[in-house]
């Protein structure tokens, strides 16, 4: 039989009926949307060819009964796999730029991405400076980096390979091949031997650093993703005491390292009590992302 037609709807009650049925699968969102509602506008707006911003003026058009149906096996599927939207797309958006997206890294996000984008890193990336990106991923920090300042040159590592593929792939979608450089590598070991010539401004990190009891505990939408891109050991401080305890034979002698924590503050501090760090405000508060200034680190 024939599937039966698709009651004519526009775009913005297409949303609501995705978003009802997303919401309804008790989902974990947090890959790229905050909501059922804003994971709806995404999805639809795939199907539409636009970006999700360019779709919220387009929310009175009329939706066709091809684009309804695409629509609704999208979220079947991100219900049947609990399995992230970007993953499903291929595709995810950063502070309104868009990332091709894989299983092969975790979804692009990240509270320094606000920081780039907003010019409050501005201070630590002079002209014509140098800036690292440790645990790039699939490199969508290192791209906004270098959008957003078009004269540094950007650095970008990882120890996986597959990752570096995805932000390979980035790089040359957004026309940075010239400008952001990718390394291969454990850490430091992925870089070249530092000298004076080769000394960085400004080294963002979003490390893995997820506690192993909360690791546990985390929704099937994470456990999609590879577990080297997340997991920190017990108190989330394995590579962090590693990253810290080399950045600085890295940094300029005016640098900083900005470091992403999540939700280990208490255990951050139980670490590190010596160390004077600056603590950034996002968009979740201001225990999540950290500044240390080179001098503080010698």
């Amino acid at each position: 039989m024939d599937p039966e037609p698709q009651q004519q709807i526009t775009v913005n009650q297409c949303i609501d009926q995705i978003a009802q049925k997303l919401d309804a699968a008790n989902l974990h969102f947090g890959h790229g949307a905050v909501d059922a509602r804003s994971e709806a506008l995404w999805l639809v707006s795939k199907q539409l060819g636009l970006s999700p911003t360019e779709a919220l003026d387009h929310l009175e058009d009329m939706i066709s009964e091809e684009e309804q149906q695409k629509a609704s096996i999208v979220a079947d599927t991100r219900i049947s796999t609990r399995k992230p939207l970007a993953y499903i797309l291929g595709e995810a958006w950063l502070m309104g730029v868009p990332f091709f997206c894989s299983e092969q890294s975790i979804v692009p996000r990240s509270w320094i991405a606000e920081l780039i984008v907003d010019g409050s890193l501005e201070p630590w990336l002079p002209a014509d400076g140098k800036a690292l990106d440790l645990c790039t991923g699939n490199g969508s920090l290192a791209i906004l980096l270098a959008l957003s300042c078009p004269d540094i040159h950007v650095s970008a590592c990882d120890i996986s390979m597959p990752a570096l593929s995805v932000a390979a792939r980035n790089v040359d979608r957004h026309s940075l091949s010239s400008q952001v450089e990718l390394f291969d590598g454990d850490l430091w070991n992925a870089l070249p031997e530092p000298n004076e010539e080769n000394l960085f401004d400004l080294i963002i990190c979003n490390p893995p650093y997820v506690n192993a009891t909360s690791m546990n505990a985390l929704p099937a939408e994470y456990h999609a993703e590879p577990e080297l891109a997340l997991a920190g050991g017990d108190d989330g401080m394995d590579l962090i005491k590693r990253i810290i305890a080399q950045a600085p034979d890295y940094l300029s002698e005016r640098g900083a390292i900005l470091l992403e924590i999540g939700n280990e503050y208490e255990n951050f501090k139980k670490a590190f009590p010596q160390i004077p760090a600056v603590w950034m405000e996002v968009s979740e508060g201001d225990e999540q992302v950290l500044l240390i200034q080179a001098e503080d680190l010698r």
